[in-house]
């Protein structure tokens, strides 16, 4: 959510961020919008202070016996009390249209995101870890995974397309992966840990950015929740309509949850396999910082997200996304894609994001800082750490075995009973 009075004073800077984003200048439909209800609640401010000056007046003129001033202010009185209502709902108006108008309006890119159009124009920052070298044609987990319990059929047949049913082998190892996931993150990285609920309302929603705009991509119950495509719209909202203590600050939270997709703009992407389902878990991280703290908390958080993946062995690159890739709420983010033997490709298993204070208004979530009587929006970021069932795929893929075996990464097993390979049924 923007803030009218920042797009009032900087129009052309506002209008300059947005087209970094591809859209067209806004500021100047903004700012007329805004004029009117200002000049709508000015009018109305001043009808109410002359309806009670009159209404006053009133008794005045006639304890005077000054009738015909007594009726005139009468007929003042009258003439406001049927125009003020009008105003006030006139105000009410423009304020929605307003607020309606800012709410569909993306963050605007940090200075240091780079301009582009798609996800081929992301800057990659770095690479880690050697590729795996096979004697033998890796294998995709689409192919490898029913042996080790990936039952796409049976997933289905329960469910339709882009769900499975996940068995024996499999489910350990995915059991596995998001313990370990969770406990990196709560013994290594101060997250507190949190079992969250996954049907949220629509304030939730709105808050962190999926709605309105996005309503197709989510699933909605019949009485009229949501459930949550990420943990980030449970954690974040935590905060919502609070007013934090400074000694609150950095909040970090973190969950394992299932997540609901429709994947509305998918179709055909993906339709093989475990990388796009309709449900998949996901542990989410999101940090709750003071203003000037947000971007080493966003290093952190990727970090957090990285030592994962490393510990795990899993080759993997960091991606900083360009202003045609990012999401709506976020103003940078980092992606990282771990290296998939059989794809022959890096896909994405983590996107850590910082939003700046965008979520906050539209939840209004603040903190008073030591010392001062005002608040301030707090900043907000969220973070995958990691999706589970892609890091399933990339754990299969890059420890594959030629008999259809797979080695356990060696972090991994404690997780795991000391279990090192896992067979093929």
């Amino acid at each position: 959510m923007h803030d009218i009075r920042l797009i009032r004073e900087n129009p052309q800077s506002f209008d300059a961020a947005l087209a970094r984003r591809g859209l067209s200048p806004i500021a100047a439909d903004l700012v007329a919008l805004d004029e009117r209800r200002r000049a709508i609640v000015t009018e109305l401010q001043v009808g109410q202070a002359r309806r009670n000056e009159a209404s006053k007046a009133i008794g005045a003129a006639k304890g005077k016996g000054d009738h015909a001033a007594a009726e005139a202010l009468m007929a003042e009185v009258a003439t406001l009390k049927t125009r003020l209502p009008e105003l006030e709902a006139e105000e009410r108006t423009l304020t929605a249209e307003l607020d309606a108008q800012l709410a569909a309006i993306p963050n605007l890119p940090a200075a240091d995101v780079p301009d582009g159009a798609d996800e081929d124009d992301n800057a990659e920052q770095k690479a880690v870890g050697e590729k795996p070298a096979f004697t033998f044609t890796p294998r995709d987990h689409a192919d490898l995974g029913p042996a080790l319990g990936l039952d796409f059929e049976g997933g289905a047949a329960l469910s339709g397309a882009r769900f499975t049913l996940i068995r024996g082998a499999a489910a350990r190892l995915h059991r596995a992966l998001g313990q370990f996931m969770l406990d990196t993150l709560t013994r290594d990285f101060a997250f507190e840990e949190v079992v969250p609920p996954v049907l949220v309302r629509d304030e939730a929603l709105f808050g962190t950015g999926q709605l309105p705009k996005f309503a197709e991509d989510l699933f909605r119950t019949t009485d009229g929740r949501w459930l949550i495509p990420t943990a980030e719209v449970s954690l974040t909202n935590i905060v919502a309509q609070a007013i934090l203590q400074p000694e609150a600050l950095p909040m970090r939270l973190t969950a394992l949850t299932p997540c609901f997709r429709s994947e509305a703009g998918a179709a055909g992407r993906d339709t093989r396999g475990l990388i796009r389902q309709h449900q998949f878990d996901k542990v989410e991280m999101v940090s709750i910082t003071a203003p000037d703290a947000s971007d080493e908390e966003h290093e952190r958080m990727t970090r957090a997200a990285e030592t994962i993946l490393e510990r795990l062995g899993l080759p993997y690159r960091r991606m900083k996304l360009c202003t045609g890739d990012m999401g709506f709420s976020a103003t940078r983010t980092f992606d990282l894609e771990v290296w998939l033997p059989g794809q022959d490709r890096y896909r994405e298993i983590s996107s850590c994001s910082t939003c700046g204070d965008f979520q906050a208004r539209r939840m209004n979530a603040r903190f008073r800082p030591e010392g001062e009587k005002a608040t301030r929006f707090v900043h907000t970021l969220n973070g995958s750490g990691l999706a589970v069932g892609r890091t399933l795929v990339a754990v299969i893929e890059n420890y594959q075995q030629a008999d259809g075996s797979v080695a356990v990464p060696e972090a991994l097993r404690p997780w795991l009973g000391g279990v090192e390979l896992l067979e093929p049924r």
